[in-house]
């Protein structure tokens, strides 16, 4: 057996493993009908993404699900791919194209994507690796891409199918659009965010006598370019008697009427609102339900077109300023007022959306979420914690249609295809599948899809329109949505639909996933429950006919430690790979866990990592003692009959801890469980156990020596899904073990052990040890001045079992002498610490220089003093209590009563020593 090094050097360690884990195809998982399935699908990180706290919380916990589960012999899968991410990706190599001072239309779509698949080569499998840094332990031969061959067949299959059932169409709809990415982009896509923006008043006047006028009031003054009506509520008696009556639009001269609808606030501004059908998502329904005009103002750039006459060409925001002026000079400019507004911003590029009349292609999503919501309800699917649950279901319930279509080149281009020939002789060169009734071919018959009006669907190129033979055949030229290809994430992965040349294959396909799905759980963040989670449900019930997985764990956002949301713009981030560099990936994964509150937002600092690498350090250190000092080979076995009192103490606490630790982590609770795994090994079994542990080890105390051992395995197998590498490292150290600690059996909880009275006397000896040592750090006393200690209190069992442990306090305790009383008068000249249950009694005798005691004391009074003073003066500062993360100010409350408790037993020892 090698001796340990005096320092743990995590660098010399996580390659090392990472590397013999991998070697030994460790992480890999095949269906096996002995054991029970654990699977879980990788949310698939863009392949433009470097590791970021958010990827380190998301991927550490899972990682710790998957160890867990496989110690306790499941077959345990984690699915690991990766995501397109048609927008950003796109936006990565435009600008490099950029730089060139080129765009993707001067290469043309073939050669732009070439140029993008180069780029993805190079730099898709970053985060990959950075996943592999953190100590991810999964099956990488496994790793899926959204684009592959394969998975590009699943997305083709789903959308043929959900436009053979009528739940895909195309039509003409208010979207939101994008124009620097110059896509349609989801509501989920467009996140609102508050901006300082203005409420401009404009003069309407009416045909018939321009000098009256109706005002409007506005936040995007230039679409009134567009307006084709001007509308009011039906109930609002300033404008009843207007409503019908002719107006003309300012700048543009263009005859609009004043209409009525209920839809109108008739608090917002003056009542009266202009109505721009083409760039309003209300007016575009008002539009509708009122035939009026639909007027397009703009190019996808942004650009004013030809509708908006003398301002065409002007970008819509310096068309904003121009158009006021002008009215401003007209006298159709009442007045300017501020007001705040929530505007839509694209989620990749955050230019603020502009809402647009647009052709595109959409799911129906209603008939898709009535068996998600039920499947939810009924709790197929449980989420964690509960609360999200009410989320899903209110969004599922009130959800609506899905646009799907992108006006990008890099993605799964629609398997949609135009026959012009058809097109032209239906006049027309779109259509809106959602009003078809006939249909030639059907997606079971294994043919394209058509229908009379020449739109083909189909999984490849047709070579002719099968409605008229023709070949004037062109495909559509949008992509779908990045989320259209990862909702189908959990079956797709797995090589469904199963059309592959490989036979072999697609037979191993199915077995998968039959065994592994549905998976287990999904690990995910809040942000991503509608643009996925949702999703996943509807597709997984739509096709596979079962939900994905059975549990959703929702973690919190990582912020820093002011609550604000990590970015590169506020210079706030943490690189966990730096943290990596410097503590290890042990110690960012615990440290991560342990202030990971169930549900919670994570309130993170540089700072807080140094817990994880101290933890390591003690873990490393104490193993060290453990193993320099006592052989590991030949140890007699574990005897109740045979063990000591701290020696059962220890085994109880140890086998509690195992049980709770179990239950935490079956219950998702990663925080809780880091801490009983925290609290069980520093404070009990180093702290404690260690300690009294030492002048018992004896040739007579062999059994010590067992327990010794058999704590430190049973505490490294219960640490290893949260820090895998030292207590691989470690475990290696173990010659009597053999194979690796990943697939060593998981603790079992062996109640035998557990003794809950021992345990709560043994608390008491604990306790009472801890007080005399705060006494003697109050006292200043020197490691080598033994003080005599009297104790008061308890029941009679409580000081026969105290005097069993009299020569291990005094120890402990650095005490000449001990005696444990139910009662007796307080000695004459004694210090006194006095709480409920016992009391503690030290002559002064055993003090020396009463005079240099109480000065001493009297200083540390004064600095406690000034201590409360500081910490009451901050929890009196609203500004702090408004901006500081609750913890933060909870722990200063803490911090405060504790330094209180402090203060008053420093003046009871001071009144005692003056009373002397």
């Amino acid at each position: 057996m090698d001796e340990l090094s005096k320092q743990y050097n995590p660098k010399e360690v996580e390659d090392k493993w990472y590397s013999f884990w991998q070697a030994n195809n460790l992480f890999s998982a095949k269906p096996d009908p002995s054991k029970k399935p654990f699977s879980i699908v990788i949310p698939p990180p863009n392949i433009t993404g470097i590791l970021h706290m958010g990827h380190a919380l998301n991927n550490t916990i899972q990682d710790i699900l998957i160890r867990y589960q496989r110690m306790k012999n499941k077959e345990a899968l984690w699915m690991p791919g990766t995501d397109h991410a048609g927008i950003a990706t796109q936006n990565v190599v435009e600008r490099q194209l950029a730089k060139e001072s080129l765009k993707r239309q001067q290469l043309g779509r073939e050669k732009f994507l070439e140029m993008v698949w180069v780029w993805q080569k190079q730099y898709g499998t970053t985060i990959i690796n950075q996943l592999k840094k953190l100590g991810a332990s999964c099956d990488w031969e496994r790793t899926r891409f959204t684009l592959d061959e394969g998975y590009s067949l699943a997305v083709s299959e789903v959308f043929a199918r959900l436009y053979d059932k009528g739940l895909i169409y195309q039509g003409d709809y208010i979207i939101n659009w994008c124009p620097r990415c110059q896509t349609a982009l989801s509501d989920e896509e467009a996140p609102h965010s508050e901006l300082r923006g203005h409420l401009y008043y404009l003069k309407y006047p009416f045909k018939e006598n321009k000098r009256e006028f109706i005002v409007v009031a506005t936040t995007r003054p230039e679409t009134m370019l567009g307006d084709s009506a001007v509308a009011v509520n039906p109930k609002d008696k300033r404008y009843k008697k207007f409503i019908g009556q002719a107006l003309i639009l300012p700048l543009v001269n263009r005859e609009i009427k004043i209409i009525a609808d209920n839809m109108v606030d008739m608090k917002f501004g003056t009542g009266a609102v202009k109505v721009t059908p083409a760039h309003d998502h209300n007016d575009y329904l008002l539009g509708k339900k009122h035939d009026l005009q639909f007027i397009n103002i703009m190019q996808p750039d942004g650009i004013l077109n030809g509708n908006a006459g003398k301002y065409c060409g002007l970008d819509r925001f310096k068309a904003r300023e121009i158009v006021l002026e002008d009215l401003k000079t007209r006298g159709n400019l009442e007045k300017i007022v501020d007001y705040p507004l929530s505007a839509g911003h694209c989620y990749r590029c955050h230019t603020i959306i502009e809402p647009y009349l647009s052709k595109q292609w959409f799911v129906k999503m209603k008939p898709l979420a009535k068996p998600a919501i039920e499947a939810v309800k009924k709790g197929k699917i449980k989420f964690h914690p509960s609360r999200w649950r009410k989320v899903y279901l209110n969004w599922m319930q009130n959800i609506g249609d899905w646009c799907i279509s992108r006006q990008i080149w890099w993605g799964h281009r629609l398997p949609v295809y135009y026959c012009k020939d058809c097109l032209k002789q239906a006049n027309e060169c779109t259509v809106n599948s959602e009003q078809l009734t006939e249909k030639s071919f059907t997606v079971n018959s294994k043919q394209p899809t058509v229908n009379k009006k020449g739109i083909i669907v189909s999984k490849i190129k047709p070579e002719k329109c099968p409605n008229c033979s023709g070949s004037n055949i062109v495909q559509d030229e949008d992509v779908l949505d990045t989320w259209f290809s990862s909702w189908l994430w959990p079956f797709a992965t797995f090589g469904w639909p199963f059309e592959t040349r490989d036979e072999r294959r697609e037979t191993r396909d199915e077995e998968d996933l039959k065994y592994f799905y549905p998976t287990s759980v999904l690990v995910t963040a809040p942000e991503i429950i509608f643009f996925w989670v949702a999703r996943m449900i509807m597709a997984g019930l739509e096709f596979i006919a079962d939900v994905p997985f059975r549990n959703v764990y929702i973690h919190g956002t990582v912020r820093d430690i002011e609550g604000k949301k990590m970015s590169k713009s506020l210079g706030n981030v943490i690189d966990p790979l730096e943290i990596i560099s410097q503590f290890g990936a042990d110690a960012l994964r615990f440290s991560l866990v342990s202030i990971t509150a169930t549900g919670q937002d994570v309130f993170l600092s540089a700072e807080k990592f140094q817990m994880g690498r101290n933890f390591a350090n003690k873990i490393w250190n104490a193993s060290r003692f453990i193993l320099m000092n006592f052989k590991v080979d030949a140890l007699p076995a574990l005897k109740s009959e045979e063990l000591n009192i701290q020696e059962r103490w220890i085994l109880s606490r140890l086998n509690r801890t195992i049980k709770n630790v179990t239950a935490a982590l079956d219950n998702f609770d990663f925080n809780e469980s880091s801490k009983l795994l925290y609290e069980f090994f520093w404070h009990e079994f180093c702290d404690w156990f260690i300690e009294m542990a030492k002048d018992d080890c004896l040739p007579h105390r062999q059994i010590t020596k067992s327990v010794l051992i058999y704590c430190l395995v049973e505490f490294l197998k219960l640490l290893h899904p949260f820090m895998p590498f030292i207590s691989e490292e470690i475990f290696s150290r173990l010659s009597s073990r053999a194979g690796s600690i990943m697939i060593a059996q998981y603790p079992v909880y062996k109640k035998e052990f557990v003794d809950l009275e021992l345990e709560a006397q043994f608390d008491k000896f604990i306790s009472l040890v801890s007080r005399v040592r705060n006494l003697r750090a109050k006292l200043s006393l020197a490691p080598s001045q033994l003080i005599e200690c009297q104790i008061v209190g308890g029941a009679k069992e409580d000081c026969e079992f105290l005097q069993s442990l009299a020569n291990k306090f005094k120890i402990l305790a650095k005490s000449s002498s001990v005696t444990f009383k139910q009662s007796a008068e307080k000695p004459q000249k004694a210090i006194a610490d006095v709480e409920a249950g016992f009391s503690i009694y030290v002559p002064l005798s055993d003090l020396g220089d009463v005079v240099e005691q109480i000065k001493r004391i009297e200083k540390k009074k004064i600095e406690l003093n000034s201590l409360i003073l500081g910490i009451d003066k901050q929890l009196r500062n609203n500004e702090f209590l408004k901006k500081a993360p609750q913890e933060v100010v909870d722990a200063q409350k803490e911090k405060l009563e504790f330094n209180k408790n402090s203060l008053e037993k420093l003046k009871r020892i001071l009144d005692a020593l003056k009373a002397s």
